[in-house]
């Protein structure tokens, strides 16, 4: 890759857990602290939560008819959902160790802690739930695969592609012949230390 895109590469990624970081510490310092897993309140951030919690019939009779409607085709989602799960995991757990791949961490991708909120109602948690799960799992998913192209194809595409993973800036540009085979035993090399 040329030495320059390879510096501009650096510096993004730097820059971007520079920002998370920074992004982080901000929303640690407004309301809350975190005590391992747990997340804490302060008492008066605490009390202001619960004095802002709309009820449940308050909520459900504010909510637009067709969100009524439509909430059973959001929540049959769950059942391919937990398929991609089980189907996704089952291949990392079988695979991964074969190509001395680095496994993904689910629990770094599949977190639940919105509904402890107190200012949410039980349909809100629910929602934050379902929506943690979803949003977690099809990033998982999305590492796993990733992992996955990196070993086999680590090749960009000819087209602009919208939504690429991170591991994509690092794949070898499209119909780079000459440097494929090296490029490519290298990116496999930084797969087994992950």
């Amino acid at each position: 890759m040329n030495p320059k895109i390879q510096q501009i590469l650096s510096q993004m990624k730097q820059l971007e857990d520079e920002l998370a970081d920074e992004l982080h510490q901000q929303e640690q310092n407004i309301t809350f602290k975190l005590d391992g897993k747990r997340v804490k309140f302060e008492k008066t951030i605490k009390h202001l939560h619960q004095q802002l919690k709309t009820g449940v019939w308050r909520w459900l009779f504010g909510m637009h008819p067709l969100n009524i409607i439509t909430a059973p085709i959001i929540y049959i989602m769950i059942i391919p959902l937990t398929m991609v799960d089980i189907v996704v995991s089952f291949y990392q757990a079988c695979c991964f160790p074969i190509y001395k791949i680095g496994k993904v961490k689910r629990g770094h991708y599949i977190v639940f802690d919105r509904h402890h909120l107190s200012y949410l109602n039980i349909f809100e948690r629910l929602h934050c739930i379902y929506c943690a799960y979803a949003n977690g799992l099809l990033a998982y998913s999305q590492e796993i695969l990733a992992r996955t192209e990196q070993y086999f194809c680590p090749i960009k595409h000819a087209h602009k592609v919208l939504g690429t993973h991170t591991r994509y800036r690092n794949f070898i540009a499209y119909g780079d012949a000459e440097n494929y085979h090296a490029r490519l035993e290298a990116l496999r090399q930084q797969l087994t230390k992950e």
